[in-house]
């Protein structure tokens, strides 16, 4: 059975939203771009590891996927972990070099995401490996500045040990 180029791209797209690997190594094979985008900016790595889906996001990054590419609104996949929380996916991503001070096009980075939805682990192992404190989002605040804000007592402690 042969696809068409959009119609592989699709059951690419919807295999790493489940983590299905097997479809994902076949639709690679059948030489899908690894880094193509969809109609919202998101690549197979976004969704995958957005998904929380570990074995699905190591074959895209095994196959070569840009781990730093930016969808339609400068988010990563890497800030989409700091949203969700997956925390061993975001170990992966770093090791594999994800810049973790990339910021989307309202100036928030992955130290941000995990502040303000209060993933404390991520927070730490984002710290750990060098993000920068100091990055203002569009509103001119920083991590801490913004945990701050919105109350969260933890933050403040995670960010405070990490400066």
């Amino acid at each position: 059975m042969e696809f068409t180029s959009a119609r592989t791209e699709d059951i690419l797209f919807d295999a790493c939203r489940k983590g299905d690997v097997a479809t994902i190594q076949e639709m690679l094979a059948q030489g899908v771009d690894v880094n193509v985008k969809n109609g919202r900016g998101f690549t197979p790595l976004i969704l995958a590891s957005y998904e929380g889906h570990l074995e699905a996001t190591k074959v895209l990054l095994d196959a070569g996927a840009d781990i730093n590419i930016q969808d339609m609104s400068g988010n990563t996949a890497l800030m989409g972990l700091c949203f969700k929380g997956y925390a061993d996916i975001a170990e992966l991503l770093i090791a594999h070099g994800a810049d973790l001070n990339i910021q989307n096009y309202s100036g928030g980075t992955a130290l941000m995401f995990a502040t303000m939805f209060g993933r404390h682990e991520l927070m730490k192992l984002v710290a750990q490996h060098g993000a920068d404190q100091t990055i203002r989002d569009s509103r001119g605040l920083t991590a801490l500045e913004m945990a701050d804000k919105i109350g969260n007592e933890e933050a403040l402690k995670v960010l405070h040990q990490g400066s």
